[in-house]
């Protein structure tokens, strides 16, 4: 039977921009780490990723999966495949409501059971500062887990005043190898992220932006570092492991 969500009241909505708001003001924009000032990321050798993946037509019922690999080689170390039960509905522009209390449990799991392999930067399945309120998963996950966080999304967020048009496929056009980034300019004249053309292979770039913990520049330099193919790896086991597991466990269900 397919689980659907009613819309959430107003007054849920303006509680959660509140606290949005609230969470916004503690978000760290610059490099805190050492590694994140080495060239070669000299000191890093553990990312992560996360991500969620839902049994089709269901929007209740998901995996929630934690991977960390090796750096600089990005080979597995620990997988953490976990069904879960949402609790809130989806809406644009708060899909951290949804996701986020379920991936904090995920590295409080890893920190019980293995806090050697404790990840010291997790990449996120979607956006950080280039969201409608400048907080999105990246951000949330980064402020209330403490580490440093990169937000890359697959899509471009049309978000204030930064549009899929033609100027945007022009720049898009120009992006000649794998490490080339335009800056994503808001409205308002700030930069709240880049299109990373993450490999030579793929023309189609990834949206990278700050989560928490980390300046813009060196999540870009990171993120294409971490690239085997379009998506970096971290983010692409995640979502490999967690529909392999949804396969195995409800096989009579498309992923």
């Amino acid at each position: 039977m397919t689980q659907m969500f009613s819309p959430p009241p107003e007054e849920l909505v303006k509680q959660w921009e509140s606290e949005q708001e609230h969470l916004r003001q503690q978000v760290v924009e610059e490099d805190t780490e050492d590694w994140e000032r080495s060239p070669g990321f000299s000191g890093l050798e553990r990312v992560g990723g996360v991500d969620l993946s839902f049994i089709k037509g269901d929007e209740v019922n998901a995996c929630a999966q934690l991977v960390v690999l090796s750096y600089p080689d990005l080979k597995i170390l620990y997988v953490d495949s976990h069904m879960v039960t949402l609790t809130a509905p989806y809406v644009s522009g708060f899909l951290a409501f949804r996701e986020t209390p379920f991936l904090l449990e995920a590295l409080q799991r890893l920190k019980t059971s293995n806090p050697t392999l404790m990840p010291q930067v997790v990449f996120v399945d979607g956006n950080g500062l280039f969201h409608y309120r400048e907080f999105g998963l990246a951000c949330h996950l980064g402020v209330l887990s403490g580490l440093p966080c990169v937000g890359v999304a697959k899509n471009l967020l049309q978000v204030q005043g930064v549009l899929k048009d033609e100027e945007h496929q022009s720049q898009i056009a120009a992006l000649q190898k794998g490490g080339d980034s335009f800056p994503l300019t808001v409205a308002s004249g700030r930069v709240l992220g880049k299109a990373l053309r993450s490999s030579d292979k793929s023309s189609k770039p990834v949206y990278v932006s700050v989560g928490h913990k980390i300046s813009l520049d060196t999540a870009v330099r990171l993120t294409h570092s971490c690239c085997h193919y379009r998506v970096p790896e971290p983010v692409r086991q995640a979502d490999i492991r967690s529909r392999e597991y949804l396969r195995i466990h409800f096989p009579a269900t498309d992923t």
